[in-house]
């Protein structure tokens, strides 16, 4: 039995867990892009405080997402289930926000910034009406990044409860079945690369083709 085939006779159960995966990326995502993108302002202004904080994210991407996941489920008010994969799902997601939101906004041309003054504009107004708009294909791109990430990492949410596609992966593994692990492992492969396409188009419509940020530039 192929994984197409495996995928038609098990849809029911492999449609519950794709749309159990893809409404905790989009929760996790409506969630980061709430905390992140003004954490990414404020520390804009404080670069000790941004050094600390950009350390921090790093520090915390660099743990094993098994390891956070347990981590969590062992505190308090935490547990199996989906708030400890929002929460941690959501701690991934700080590094690339972070981080692209901070570089986007100081890599504005000082110049631009002192015309601005000149003009009159406050701290607020050069932030929201000059700073925001020309860092804003670096924060898209932060964005993009995050999603795809948050996508593969919310595989990983199965050990402690959800109920996704990661489960697919892990039940194929523990019973030796291939082809459950290559249906699982192509979905969400699929799931991360349609993503990332719809954040292109969005991006390609919201972003003035001369500011567009292009990885490597």
């Amino acid at each position: 039995m192929s994984p197409f085939y495996f995928i038609l006779n098990n849809f029911s159960l492999v449609l519950e867990y794709a749309m159990n995966h893809i409404s905790l990326v989009l929760t996790v995502l409506v969630l980061s892009l709430s905390f992140w993108i003004f954490t990414g302002l404020i520390i804009s202004r404080y670069d000790r405080l941004a050094s600390a904080v950009i350390s921090f994210s790093n520090i915390l991407f660099c743990i094993p997402s098994i390891s956070l996941f347990g981590l969590f489920m062992t505190m308090p008010g935490f547990g199996l289930g989906r708030k400890t994969a929002v929460v941690v799902l959501v701690l991934y997601a700080m590094m690339p926000l972070v981080r692209s939101v901070y570089l986007g906004v100081k890599s504005v041309d000082a110049s631009v910034v002192d015309a601005g003054r000149g003009m009159g504009m406050t701290t607020s107004q050069i932030l929201l009406k000059i700073r925001i708009p020309m860092a804003w294909p670096m924060i898209f791109a932060g964005i993009r990044v995050s999603v795809v990430l948050i996508t593969g990492i919310a595989t990983m949410a199965t050990f402690i409860g959800e109920k996704n596609l990661g489960r697919l992966i892990h039940q194929g593994i523990t019973r030796g079945n291939a082809d459950m692990i290559i249906a699982g492992a192509i979905i969400v492969s699929l799931m991360a690369l349609l993503l990332d396409y719809i954040m292109g188009r969005i991006q390609k419509k919201i972003v003035s083709p001369g500011l567009r940020f292009q990885p490597g530039d």
